[in-house]
């Protein structure tokens, strides 16, 4: 991986050739490794080191964007002359508020521990010992375990010069028998921090215990979440609603609600890209400094995120959530959190009489944006709740669930959160959790 002098090298000599009234590059650049398995076997391992730059060449108010992987002078040069030519054959954009002037950046220290050195032979000494796990329990093993280290840098031609160094490991296990399977992930900064005997012994468990599931009828049931299906619930406001460009043009379920309530008391979600225990980045791809912003505040909606454009026609400062040019979509969270609670899982579960206990679902899709409704399936562990405790596996359901409203019904929230792809939240037991149909497996 190229270090970051170099890259803010690279940066520079892009900024020195372009003719622009305004110029900003953006330069990713990093490695990455990726063990796959299937059958108790690894199948694949692949490696990949790149850098990547995107040059915006801004006249007046229009904007052209070139990309490329070619980092030498002339690969530069091309690149330059691209976005320049591609912003003369623009259209003029009346909201584009210009580029970013320079900004100090907070701080984030972490750690990485080996992560950036981990190699192939690392991440198979992990995958045996599942397979180890695999062959004494029975079920047969399958996943991914993936480690990348990278540098993402921010300039332009108003003084911008921002750079962060990132590094993260991801493992998901599924053990899979006759008629169930069992499924669990984690994410870590530090790679010593994934214990890959642990999912996988997790993994057996769940897919042992569930074999031979009944089937349940469709209903509203009390439900127990795991972490990963918390995590698909506020990914999924975070892509529909909590973006000022969907308030804006009146498709979020924000409009209107802002300084009302929108879920129960006992939630409170925010977007907190500073956090040195998740994947933190401390600006955006206009070189913004991020912000912490709570979005729900014990239930109360509070934001959206902004970013220069959208924050330009409010007459508001942007919070630091631009994306990379020439993404459309308008300002995203990206470091989204549920704040956690003060219960156990196995509160939760002593808790419920009769429910349902899911792993995570699967096949998510939104079916009506404002009404924050949503469907999908439960998959790789979905057990009934019975007298406080799981007694057996059932057949997977499929939902139609509004977001807000399953956050309206939440009674107990984990006291432990769990980083899943970038987001951390707890476990939730929800009354009310609507299951519209079974599945056949």
């Amino acid at each position: 991986m190229l270090d970051t002098q170099t890259l803010m090298d690279i940066c520079e000599q892009v900024l020195q050739r372009s003719p622009a009234a305004e110029t900003q590059v953006l330069v990713s650049a990093g490695t990455s490794g990726l063990t796959r398995f299937a059958n108790s076997t690894i199948h694949q391992n692949v490696a990949e080191s790149n850098a990547a730059l995107s040059v915006q060449a801004v006249e007046g108010r229009r904007v052209g964007v070139a990309r490329t992987n070619n980092t030498s002078l002339e690969g530069l040069t091309e690149c330059v002359a691209r976005a320049c030519a591609i912003a003369r054959h623009q259209v003029e954009n009346p909201d584009f508020p210009g580029l970013a002037g320079p900004a100090e950046y907070a701080p984030v220290h972490q750690d990485f521990g080996g992560t950036p050195t981990c190699g192939p032979e690392q991440r198979a000494a992990a995958v045996a010992q599942i397979c180890e796990v695999a062959r004494a329990a029975g079920p047969a093993a399958s996943g991914a375990f993936s480690t990348e280290a990278s540098s993402l840098i921010v300039a332009n031609s108003h003084g911008v010069r921002a750079q962060h160094v990132s590094a993260g490991a991801g493992l998901n296990v599924t053990m899979t028998g006759p008629t169930s399977a069992g499924r669990t992930t984690a994410q870590a900064l530090r790679v010593e921090d994934v214990s890959a005997r642990a999912l996988a012994e997790t993994a057996a468990r769940k897919a042992l215990d569930s074999a031979d599931p009944v089937e349940v009828e469709p209903g509203e049931y009390t439900v127990v979440l795991e972490e990963d299906a918390v995590a698909d619930l506020v990914d999924f406001l975070g892509w529909t609603g909590f973006g000022a460009k969907a308030v804006q043009e009146q498709r979020s379920f924000l409009c209107g609600r802002i300084g009302r309530r929108i879920c129960g008391e006992n939630v409170t979600i925010y977007d907190d890209g500073l956090d040195p225990t998740g994947f933190a980045l401390p600006f955006d791809y206009e070189g913004v400094p991020r912000q912490r912003v709570v979005l729900v505040d014990r239930g109360i909606a509070r934001g959206p995120v902004y970013d220069r454009t959208t924050a330009a026609k409010e007459g508001v400062p942007s919070t630091g959530h631009g994306l990379p040019p020439p993404a459309t979509g308008g300002p995203f969270p990206l470091h989204l959190c549920l704040a956690p609670g003060d219960s156990s899982l196995e509160e939760m579960l002593a808790s419920t009489g009769r429910g349902i206990y899911v792993t995570r679902f699967h096949y998510t899709n939104i079916v009506h944006p404002i009404r924050t409704e949503l469907t999908g399936m439960t998959r790789d562990g979905t057990f009934l709740i019975e007298g406080g405790r799981i007694t057996r596996g059932v057949r997977n359901l499929r939902f139609t669930q509004s977001i807000l409203e399953a956050l309206s019904n939440v009674e107990l929230i984990g006291q432990a959160a769990k980083l899943v792809d970038g987001t951390r939240v707890p476990a939730l037991k929800v009354h009310n959790f609507r299951f519209s149909g079974t599945t056949e497996f």
